[in-house]
């Protein structure tokens, strides 16, 4: 599914942005950043309330294309920047994490 359709879907806001053709074929919800290194697959969204640019580096190892976080919370501005330097979406929800999970799971799977 196009990234593009899972945020009009998901009412998602976007704080960064990269390519507008990425195609997600997966999702990963975690906050510990070496499980998500070893579960996560390519081309996949990642929910987290991690808000460091420690995120936006575990992303780019893991081929992640775009970080949701949950119940309105905001990346910091040093994690903004880095990912537009690094081409990864970070998107914002209002919604809970188990309800962000459960929209992108009927969208995808």
């Amino acid at each position: 599914m196009k990234l593009e359709k899972i945020i009009k879907e998901l009412n998602l806001r976007i704080i960064s942005a990269a390519n507008n053709d990425i195609e997600i074929i997966n999702g990963n919800i975690g906050d510990l950043l070496s499980e998500v290194m070893r579960t996560a697959k390519p081309d996949s969204v990642w929910i987290t309330y991690q808000t460091h640019q420690n995120i936006v580096a575990v992303a780019e190892v893991v081929g992640i294309k775009a970080i949701i976080i949950p119940y309105g919370l905001h990346y910091s501005e040093d994690t903004v920047e880095k990912a537009r330097e690094h081409g990864v979406y970070l998107l914002e929800s209002d919604e809970t994490a188990f309800a962000v999970s459960g929209k992108l799971y009927g969208l995808i799977s």
